[in-house]
Formats: C-alpha cells, structure tokens, sequence
C-alpha cells in the first residue's frame, strides 16, 4: 500500500501542476529534439523536489505568504538601497549592525551587489563568479549570509543579490574540468577548435568592452581552443544550448533560494542564446529559457521573483517583463534605464520633449505581474540609449545628443554643471559613456568647488527631484548607497592597480558613516538637505496607495518644454506628477490639473495644498508635486 503523502509533498505537487506547461513546456521547444530529454527532465524533477525538500520551514511559511499576496514588490511600501558589502560595511557581520540605518530611511529591499565568491584578481568588480555556493571570503561565508537574510526578515526587508547567467569565471569547477579535457564539462561552454566559427561569429557581435576587453573571443594555448567571452578574457559563456547548464543553474537558484534570498537579479540574461549572423542579444529563445528558469522558481521557491538586467532600448527591454506568450510569466522586475538616461538628458538639456517621446511611446501604462526597478544612478556606467529615429522624432541628431551628453556630463561642455568621467570611448563609433556619483553629475561637487550657493541649492534640488521622479514613476525606487549622503566622486580609485582601469570606481565609494552620524542636521548642510528630503519622499511614497506598481502610469503633455508629467490612474483617483527640469519658476493652471483628473490640489509629496494666485500651481527650480 502506498504510502500517504505529506502535506509538504502534496503541496509540491500542486505547484509543479501549476507550472508544469510554463517549465516543460518551455524546455520542449528548446531541448525535445535530443534524445536524452526525458531522462533530463525526469533529473530536472527531481532537482526541484529535493530543493523544496531542502527549504527551511520559515521560507515555505513566506511561500504561503506571498502566493497569497503575490503583488508584494508592488506595494508603495517598497523602497530599495543597493550596494556593495564590503564598501557599505565592511562585510556581511557589518550589514547586520546597520539595519537600524535602513529602516530609518524607510528601506523595505536591499540589493548585496555581487557577493558570491569571484576569481582572485580582477573579477569585473564581482561578476567573474568562481563558486555559486560560497561566499567572497572577505564579506563572510554562507551561513552569515543566510543569517543577515532572516535579520532582514525580521525587520521587513527583502533581499537580493546576483546570479551570474551568461558565463562563469575560467577558474570555476566546471571551467577547469573543461580546461582539463573532460568532454562533458567542455559542452557547459562554447569552445571551438580554430578561429573560422569565431570570425564568422565576430562579423556581426558587438564588443561590449572594447578598451580593455576587445573581442568576443579569446584563444588558450594550452588547450587550443577558442572560448567565447563575451565581457572579458576570464568570463566563459556558458553553452545554454546543453540542457546540463539550465539543470545546473536551476540548482543554483534554488540553493540560493533557501539561504533566504528574495529576488535573483539575473545578470546579462540578454546573451544567453547565440544565432549565427545576430548580435546574439536577446534571441527568442533566451525568453524562453526566462520564463522557464521562473516557472521553476514557482514550484520550488515561489516567494522569490526574478530581476531581469537588461540595459537595453525599450522594445527589446519590456519582453524581460514578460510579452506575448509570456506575458506574466518570465521576469517581476527590469531595469528601467530608460528612465534615467531620459532624467539625465532633460537635465542637461533644460527640454523634456525627448523623455515624454521615449516614455509615452515605447513604454505600456501597466505591464502584467510585473514592475520596473527604478533609478537615477547604479553601480554602471551611463549609456546614452538614445536612438537615431526616437531624436529625429523630436527634431534632433541621435549622433549629436548622445555627443553632447558625454560632454555635458564629463564636464567639458561650456556652461556645465556636471563633473564626470568617460567610459569606455568607442573610436569606431563614437560612443561614449560617463561615470560619476549622482551628487557630482548633479553639480554638487562642481558648486561646492565655486563656493557658488545658488550652484548648491540648484544642485541638492536636482537630486530631490530625481528620487521624487522615480519614487512616483511606477515601481521599486533604487537608491545607490551614499546617494542620501550626496557622496561626491572618490577620486582614489585610480591608485588601486585591479580598479584604475576602470573609471566606474569613481562612483563606488566607501561609505561615510561619520557623515551620516551627523545626519540629520536641521539642512545646515547640502547633505543634510538631501538626506531629509530623501527620507521624506521615502516615507510619502510608502503612504499614497495609488503609486502600486500595478497602477497605469501615462505620461502627460504640459504644453512646456521644461516641465515633465504623467498621471498615476489609481482607483481612488488620479495623481498628476509633475517635474519642472530647469532653474527657472514657471507654474501650471489648476485647470490643466483638473482637466487630467486631479482637481483637489492637495500635494502628496509636501502632504499640503498647493494652489497659488488663482489657483495655479507655482513651480519653483527642479520642483517636484504629486497632486491628488
């Protein structure tokens, strides 16, 4: 007689029948020609019931939770704060210590910038991963970071971290055995015996690195063969074409999965399926493989979501979030770095036209169990993903707005406020993308130079009003570590040999605790401004209901060049946002206001009304309103 099944088992089963087609069913179409499928998924089963089997009471309880709150990282109380380990904390002991300092701030998501344990040496600042299941050593090891995780927990803060898609650091166990000879590890990669597949490959990539990683292709004497490395020489792209790498990474996921870990954020998911005569970005079949690699963490993890890199153009960035055939069911989160090179390029430009073009045209008011990971700045550098036909559209040259833009933001543009870095210059063409601290770009660091006051002030309401834009845009807002505190540029990067060919250090500071301990200061100080505002715009997100991520956003046309709008269609009634982009006052009508939804004239952000003189709304330099 067979034996009962427990509620644990019977419960696996539901979940593995919920998302049966969206994983085997996806798999089929990529891996059902070869004969040892079966036995593959059979293997594949299995892996999933032993991770649930694995998972910790209190992380099946969270499962329960958030399958029945599935709109959780929805929710306006959701407000994130990214950073590296050791430059937040020293190390993973330290992060527990600081969690009195995020709540206050009104952190709900922290993002442990790459963490799992890279190569010795240059590692492309942690993304060069050498072993998925440790820890770097010098942030800590496995179980300090499952310990942080419940702390975090604890305290209602959800938890991401990296998984490296794309490729593994050379050293890693799979790399070596391949390395060695071993024929099953060496179809985990893309070796090739001589370089005519490479070069047929190379007519039509795109190199990402080209200053100190040119090509897509390096060759080992040793073995004599050609690995594809997309990123750099000691990155191996994995082969996603051999269904042992997707059993492989489904391991990963799930381990990481019941360390406590909320969200993966999936690094260069886009380059995961190569095409002979393509970029080899974003190929159908790498959505499909999302979509499954999600199914697989509904069945066995379905309180962690997925945050999809894709630093792409918009038509090719919104299947990351699911379209089509997959509409709901492949990625939670993706970068919406549209938004911010659009923050930036209206900046500089005093005109938002091309920013209502980009985010009114390309972008759908609400997209199905999913939301953006909003910003204004990142760990990366600033690529201007400005398109030739998207600035003809608005009487400009793509070619010479993205020119201006690196020059404006570098510093050398006559009349700039920005003090920034070039990255990465591309002589073939032309492309140049900018480093710097949010704080330096918004001329903080330029003014506070000049002893200028009306710099300053200028500067500090640049940096409120991005983080007012993205709190209110739709989605989890993501504050860069030290943003709060304005850090400006750290110059000492280049005196660190492993970081002083890469100009993105500059924005990647140590943190300043003995500047945030004399925070808040009353505003005496341009860091003490920012700190507040930043905490109050924070705390007034979490308490508007209508800035849900499910909540259509559409963008709105004031009729000013200098002004950027949208509503916010909430069932309890429309927000109308509004964002005055230059160091002018200028103002709006409360008719225009009424005449798109929002006639009460009560601010959410200031949490007051706002009508002036005849009802108009007044807009002071870089002012900011969420008018109910």
């Amino acid at each position: 007689m067979p034996k009962p099944r427990s509620f644990n088992d019977r419960l696996f089963a539901l979940r593995l029948e919920r998302s049966r087609d969206d994983l085997f069913g996806m798999l089929e179409r990529l891996y059902g020609h070869r004969p040892d499928f079966v036995r593959f998924t059979e293997h594949l089963t299995d892996a999933l019931k032993q991770a649930w089997e694995a998972r910790p009471e209190r992380l099946k309880w969270r499962d329960m939770s958030r399958d029945l709150e599935s709109d959780w990282f929805q929710r306006p109380e959701m407000n994130g704060y990214v950073f590296y380990i050791d430059r937040f904390a020293g190390n993973l002991a330290g992060v527990a210590e600081k969690l009195d300092y995020l709540q206050d701030l009104g952190i709900t998501y922290v993002h442990f910038m790459p963490c799992l344990k890279p190569r010795p040496g240059d590692s492309d600042g942690g993304y060069s991963v050498m072993d998925y299941t440790e820890v770097n050593p010098r942030l800590g090891t496995m179980d300090e970071l499952e310990a942080v995780t419940k702390a975090c927990h604890e305290r209602g803060i959800s938890v991401c971290i990296d998984l490296v898609l794309n490729h593994t650091a050379k050293e890693h166990e799979w790399a070596e055995k391949a390395r060695a000879g071993d024929e099953r590890y060496r179809d985990y990669y893309l070796m090739f015996v001589d370089d005519t597949l490479p070069k047929a490959y190379e007519s039509t990539l795109i190199e990402i690195f080209p200053a100190n990683a040119p090509g897509n292709f390096s060759h080992y004497d040793d073995i004599d063969r050609w690995v594809w490395t997309t990123f750099n020489e000691h990155q191996w792209d994995l082969n996603w074409a051999n269904p042992q790498v997707f059993l492989e990474m489904v391991k990963v996921m799930l381990f990481l999965a019941n360390k406590g870990l909320d969200v993966l954020r999936l690094d260069a998911p886009a380059f995961l399926w190569k095409r002979m005569g393509t970029r080899c970005q974003s190929e159908p079949e790498v959505h499909i493989l999302l979509h499954a690699l999600r199914a697989a963490s509904r069945i066995a993890a379905p309180s962690v979501i997925h945050l999809e890199e894709a630093i792409v153009s918009p038509s090719e960035m919104l299947p990351y979030l699911g379209r089509g055939e997959h509409d709901g069911k492949e990625g939670n989160l993706a970068y919406h770095n549209s938004l911010m090179v659009q923050f930036w390029s209206a900046l500089a430009a005093r005109d938002t036209g091309l920013m209502r073009h980009v985010l009114g045209t390309h972008f759908p008011p609400a997209v199905t169990n999913a939301t953006y990971a909003t910003y204004i700045r990142c760990h990366d550098d600033i690529g201007w993903a400005v398109t030739d036909e998207d600035a003809a559209a608005v009487g400009v040259s793509g070619f010479g707005h993205r020119a201006f833009l690196s020059d404006f933001y570098e510093g050398g543009f006559a009349g700039s406020f920005a003090k920034g870095a070039l990255f990465q210059v591309n002589e073939q063409t032309g492309d140049k993308r900018i480093s710097g601290a949010t704080a330096s770009l918004a001329g903080l660091e330029k003014a506070l130079e000049d002893s200028d006051a009306v710099g300053i002030e200028h500067a500090v309401e640049r940096i409120l009003m991005g983080h007012a834009l993205i709190a209110s845009y739709g989605g989890i807002p993501l504050l860069y570590m030290g943003d709060e505190l304005a850090l400006l540029n750290d110059y000492s990067y280049s005196q660190v040999p492993e970081h002083a060919h890469d100009s993105r250090w500059m924005h990647r500071p140590m943190m300043d605790w003995a500047r945030a301990a004399r925070l808040p200061d009353g505003g005496a100080t341009p860091e003490g401004r920012v700190f507040d505002g930043i905490r109050h715009i924070l705390a007034r997100r979490a308490a508007v209901p209508g800035f849900h991520g499910a909540v259509p956003t559409e963008v709105l046309d004031t009729g000013q060049k200098g002004l950027f709008a949208f509503a916010r269609r909430a069932p309890t009634g429309t927000i109308a946002c509004v964002f005055n982009f230059t160091e002018g006052w200028t103002g709006l009508s409360a008719s225009w206001f009424a005449s798109h939804g929002a006639a009460k004239m009560h601010d959410l952000l200031s949490n007051a009304p706002v009508a002036g003189a005849g009802g108009s709304v007044v807009l002071p330099p870089y002012a900011r309103v969420w008018i109910a």
